[in-house]
């Protein structure tokens, strides 16, 4: 199959799942809503379609047994009940899996007869059966490989000796049905190895020994650690030796702590996370724009190519200086084209915030506002995680279960808000919850037993500064915003994420009435201009929205053999970038001396110096020289490199050279 159209037919599918979910939310809070209704047959319409002009059959009946269902309650001649809803949302979920399968392999992987037996079990008998068992009245079970298996009402389970909260994500039990063989024994060692290479088993019934000696009957049961149901099914049909499996979350009937069954599993990151933006639409006018400039920038080389030939300086001078227009056009042209609505990434969250307010017996009304601010698509694939992860926490640990809002006089349903504004160059998005808001005095507690802050500075710190806190990395408390259910995963990590992408993050609260946490990002991020630096046989590139003042080193002093500059009455430490980066070919810099004060110091005169705005960071750096300014394409580090501290990324210059751009902040 073509690769082209399969990326086509897979980005679509994307866009249309994520539409009938958002549609089927809209009907599910408004059931007479006739606009979402038809917006959804329209949409599995599109699905069946789809899935059969490219040859998948069973995603293809699937749709069709859907549009079905769905043109049944269009017509009014089925009910909008909870469980139809748990069914077709069930339906929705198993197409998403497929869909992903697809752009794996080339091919589904995952079973629809099941599925698509409930579905029409339910157009045949009545919405009454869209609750008995299957994946619409417990979305906790469904089968893998073909076979019924043993569901987890065959096992006892208070004989299983698994503690919920040793599992990361869900205690899944899985029943092994290796089907008929010779040898149960070998049989079962080779599933059990191949499920081993995918999951963590905390268990095993009977026990493991009993299991490899071939001592079970018909199925054995697994229980492991997964939080993707629809990933274990996919899995247990590709291990080796498994006729079949049946898989059930088991967590709750473990006594499982909330931490593990709620934020931890389904609405969680692997059920609703946006994978990397992959394409994007332009407009045609764009692209006329484009071309017209690739046009210029044929001609002007042609007209350079021949000034050069003829020496003729001052027709060359010209043509650069078109090329600086054109080409500066052309920057600008891409860059627009590169960026992408929010709604690209945000589209997913509402059926998110669904299905985890559900788990965790929470009402919570979310409204998106702004999703059709643009950024550029490297940002909205970052940003993507740091914002689930927020929003999380705002359902998690911001909106109080309804009871609780009662006694305290709010309403029972929370609300979550997910705002974007555009200020200029740099895009706003913040999320707002109406919750219990932070505890400072838990914060400051947490702080001191973890050395992050004494008590002492504690006191000298208002509560604004007290929130940031939470950005230490690490850093959590019971009942604050940078824990999520145990998954060990803190706002640190927000924060890394957003400050490599040249942004800042923020916390306000207020006790009782709910947090807010804002995002400042830039619009785009590929074209930074620097300020060049030589140090010995290196040249660095420093943002020039971080430099504040280059000055020579006259007035540079040394301090208790730290070297400094004073400016408007503050110290600036200096730091010496050929030390920091063992830079080859420059000279040993003299660090030897006594301690000295502030009435002994010693004089120093050797480079330059570029002083950093206070903003970003009170300090100053000390090179060999200064060179010119430039526009560069600043490429992040990957791979041993991420997170290098002191460096941002490199940027390739006309001649070839690689420089490195530095950050200031983690120099």
């Amino acid at each position: 199959m073509d690769d082209q159209y399969l990326d086509a037919f897979i980005r679509e599918s994307e866009e249309e799942i994520t539409k009938l979910n958002n549609s089927l939310l809209d009907l599910e809070s408004d059931p007479s809503d006739r606009e979402a209704m038809d917006q959804i047959f329209r949409t599995a319409h599109t699905l069946k379609g789809n899935f059969g002009a490219m040859g998948f059959e069973g995603a293809s009946n699937l749709a069709h047994a859907m549009e079905d269902l769905l043109d049944e309650m269009r017509q009014g001649e089925m009910e909008v009940t909870p469980d139809v809803m748990d069914l077709i949302f069930a339906g929705v979920d198993q197409i998403e899996v497929i869909v992903g399968e697809i752009e794996d392999t080339g091919e589904p992987q995952t079973e629809t007869d099941e599925m698509v037996s409930q579905l029409r079990a339910v157009l045949e008998e009545g919405v009454e059966v869209a609750g008995e068992g299957g994946a619409g009245g417990d979305a906790g079970t469904s089968t893998a490989g073909g076979g019924s298996g043993a569901g987890a009402a065959d096992v006892d389970l208070d004989a299983v000796d698994v503690d919920p909260d040793d599992a990361d994500e869900k205690v899944v039990h899985v029943a092994v049905d290796v089907g008929e063989t010779d040898m149960p024994g070998v049989d079962a060692i080779f599933a059990m190895e191949g499920v081993e290479e995918v999951f963590d088993i905390l268990a095993t019934s009977p026990d493991r020994a009993a299991i490899e000696d071939g001592e079970y009957d018909d199925t054995f049961s697994l229980f492991i650690d997964a939080g993707d149901l629809g990933r274990v099914d996919a899995e247990m049909e590709s291990v080796g030796k498994i006729a079949a499996a049946t898989v059930t979350d088991v967590t709750d009937d473990l006594g499982g702590s909330d931490d593990n069954s709620s934020a931890g599993d389904s609405g969680g990151d692997s059920d609703h996370s946006v994978d990397e933006i992959k394409s994007v639409r332009v407009d045609v006018d764009q692209l006329d724009d484009l071309h017209g400039l690739v046009e210029q920038l044929v001609t002007s080389r042609i007209k350079l190519r021949r000034a050069v030939e003829q020496e003729d300086l001052d027709s060359a001078g010209e043509t650069l200086n078109e090329l600086d227009k054109i080409t500066a056009n052309l920057q600008n042209t891409v860059m627009d084209m590169r960026l992408i609505p929010l709604k690209k990434v945000v589209g997913k969250f509402p059926r998110m915030v669904r299905d985890l307010s559900r788990e965790l017996g929470k009402e919570v009304d979310f409204d998106i506002e702004g999703e059709d601010i643009e950024l550029d698509r490297t940002i909205l694939t970052e940003i993507s995680d740091p914002l689930m992860h927020i929003i999380r926490n705002s359902l998690d640990h911001g909106v109080e279960p309804p009871e609780e809002r009662e006694r305290k006089g709010k309403p029972r349903q929370g609300q979550v808000t997910l705002r974007a504004s555009r200020e200029r160059d740099h895009v706003i998005i913040q999320v707002e919850d109406d919750g219990a808001g932070l505890d400072v005095e838990a914060i400051e507690q947490q702080a001191i037993a973890q050395d992050v802050r004494s008590p002492e500075e504690l006191e000298t710190m208002d509560d604004s500064a007290i929130y940031d806190l939470v950005f230490h990395p690490g850093f959590s408390t019971v009942d604050e915003v940078t824990d999520t259910s145990g998954r060990g995963v803190g706002m640190d990590v927000v924060h890394d994420t957003v400050t490599q992408l040249d942004g800042s993050v923020d916390v306000e609260s207020t006790p009782g009435e709910g947090t807010t946490v804002s995002l400042r990002l830039p619009v785009t991020m590929a074209i930074v201009k620097v300020l060049f630096v030589e140090v010995g046989d290196e040249e660095y590139g420093i943002p020039i929205k971080n430099v504040d003042e280059i000055t020579r080193t006259e007035d540079m002093k040394r301090v208790n053999d730290q070297q400094v500059i004073k400016h408007n009455d503050e110290i600036y430490p200096v730091i010496d970038l050929g030390e920091a980066f063992d830079v080859p070919g420059r000279a040993a810099t003299d660090g030897s001396g006594e301690d000295l004060d502030l009435e002994n110091v010693e004089e120093v005169d050797d480079g330059m110096l570029v002083r950093i705005r206070e903003s970003e960071r009170q300090v100053a750096l000390k090179c060999d020289s200064v060179n010119a300014q430039e526009e560069v394409v600043v490429k992040p580090l990957e791979g041993i490199l991420s997170g290098t501290p002191g460096l941002s990324g490199t940027a390739v210059l006309g001649d070839g050279n690689i420089v490195h751009i530095l950050d200031v902040v983690t120099l």
